[in-house]
């Protein structure tokens, strides 16, 4: 579980963007992937472990945007975001409007999958999702799954209105701003 939050100075918006699944499915990958183009293997971060799960209120709260993250070489991974992890999303999310993304990595690893995309589809249709498919480590859409995500929160007045940071909004994907994420392990802002 890994959050991230762009400080709102010298931002027009500011969202909080949870990332939950198993751990070792590449949340951190991804984030890291997104912010600073580099690719490396990541050791487990605090969030993605089991016995850091009473954190979990204090991570969804106020999360405009939660992506599940699932490997797609790694069927349990797939298993548990509808079995564990939405689940756990409806009890905790405080947020109706939260825009919510269901995204399959490692797509670099075709020949070793184990979910296919029409069955990714399908859970994303059954937990009201978008669907991406990415690699963090070769970055295949990863740039597109978080510039999908910031425009459906934006298309959500709720969202936008607690994103707010400046009278006069504009358009963030027009410029290459780096999300701050904290150093305690990935942990919320």
């Amino acid at each position: 579980m890994n959050s991230s939050s762009v400080h709102s100075s010298g931002y027009d918006l500011s969202f909080k963007i949870l990332l939950i699944g198993d751990s070792g499915v590449g949340k951190s990958s991804i984030l890291v992937s997104f912010i600073s183009n580099l690719v490396e293997d990541l050791t487990p971060t605090i969030a993605g472990q089991e016995r850091f799960r009473t954190l979990t209120s204090s991570y969804y709260r106020g999360a405009q945007g939660i992506i599940l993250v699932y490997d797609v070489t790694r069927r349990e991974t797939f298993t548990n975001l509808s079995e564990v992890w939405s689940k756990e999303l409806e009890l905790y999310s405080t947020n109706q409007d939260c825009v919510k993304m269901l995204v399959g990595n490692k797509v670099d690893r075709d020949s070793e999958r184990a979910v296919s995309r029409e069955e990714g589809l399908a859970l994303a249709k059954e937990l009201g999702c978008l669907l991406f498919e990415c690699s963090a480590k070769t970055r295949q859409n990863v740039e597109s799954c978080f510039q999908e995500l910031a425009l459906k929160i934006m298309e959500a007045p709720s969202l936008l209105e607690e994103g707010s940071t400046a009278a006069v909004k504009r358009n963030v994907l027009k410029q290459k701003h780096e999300p701050q994420v904290s150093k305690n392990g990935g942990c919320c802002s």
